[in-house]
């Protein structure tokens, strides 16, 4: 296939920039295509006859390899339990709309609609997607006071609405993973986020000593390497049918998937890591191994995240963030108010 074939746009709306490697992609695509359908047959025996979706190994098996697209948002909303929620309040979304909206938070979201996914032709001021993507954040902003509106939720809400193309359903996926799979990321001080990262850099510590030691010697905090990447889900991060294969994941399995794969991208690309040996080069690095080959090829990059990382419990998780957030809370003690 040559390159003219190729459209400069993706199937999300995303522009391709100038530096896309479109050789890679094609060696890329031309594999993945018998992937999917493979795996699209698999799952219409699974669904078939109306069937609905439980949860057990043959379906987290099944998830792992990856949702089809057109089944995303279904299986999404029953695998995460959103659905549940959903069943509780089934009017709650429009309810929500059709009420008087406050002015801060209104003022909040429209501030970062035009910030959203500059590059996707969905999202442009001419296009309607901004709309949508309005309508799901100062949804959620009114459901859940604690939170409100944060910075980063515009990249997950509308990144939902790509792949569910449903304003209501990215509403409640968004509430599950915001209140459920993710629980403090998003409040005002963000506590949750902050002992994650203090947890992701135990495991690198104890997964893979000589890369923690070295981000240390050089002085980089994991705060600024894997802040986007937490917040963000790794949408705005990794190529996007990646994010999208790490999302059917994160709705089965909550957040260890997140480790997972962190953990995944340093380890993999521990020589490159090594090999800096200055603060700038560094940050650079880690702004690359986002980018390379190995994170495009989603199929077998999900693969790796189950076996890169090595044996990684809920039990060690919840161990290392009770620990942290303890420190957190004694820390905070301490400061003066």
């Amino acid at each position: 296939m040559a390159q003219s074939n190729l459209s400069d746009i993706d199937e999300y709306g995303f522009e391709r920039h100038e530096d896309f490697d479109y050789n890679s992609y094609e060696d890329f695509i031309s594999a993945y295509l018998k992937v999917l359908a493979s795996r699209a047959q698999k799952w219409g025996v699974l669904l078939g006859e109306g069937k609905s979706v439980k949860r057990n190994n043959t379906v987290k098996r099944y998830v792992r390899k990856g949702i089809p697209s057109g089944h995303r948002p279904s299986i999404w909303m029953a695998i995460s339990e959103a659905q549940k929620m959903k069943d509780v309040s089934p009017d709650l979304y429009h309810k929500i709309l059709n009420s008087p909206f406050e002015k801060e938070l209104v003022d909040l979201v429209k501030t970062d609609l035009p910030r959203t996914f500059p590059d996707n032709i969905y999202f442009t001021k001419e296009a309607n997607h901004q709309s949508h993507l309005f309508n799901i954040l100062i949804a959620y902003a009114h459901s859940n006071r604690v939170v409100g509106y944060c910075q980063g939720l515009n990249y997950i809400a509308g990144l939902l609405f790509l792949a569910t193309k449903n304003e209501e359903t990215s509403f409640w996926l968004l509430k599950v993973l915001v209140e459920k799979i993710l629980p403090d990321y998003y409040t005002k001080t963000m506590d949750g986020l902050i002992v994650d990262i203090e947890v992701l850099s135990e495991l690198v510590k104890s997964k893979v000593p000589d890369v923690h030691q070295h981000v240390i010697n050089l002085g980089l905090p994991w705060a600024v390497i894997t802040t986007k990447w937490f917040v963000c889900l790794f949408a705005e991060v990794l190529p996007i049918e990646t994010v999208l294969r790490i999302w059917d994941c994160l709705f089965y399995e909550g957040s260890k998937i997140l480790f997972r794969v962190c953990l995944t991208l340093i380890k993999s690309n521990q020589a490159t890591i090594l090999a800096c040996n200055d603060f700038t080069t560094l940050a650079e690095c880690f702004k690359a191994i986002v980018k390379n080959t190995s994170a495009l090829h989603c199929h077998e990059f999900m693969q790796s995240i189950f076996k890169v990382p090595g044996t990684l419990s809920n039990t060690t998780i919840v161990k290392l963030r009770a620990r942290f957030a303890k420190q957190r809370r004694e820390q905070q003690q301490k400061e003066p108010r």
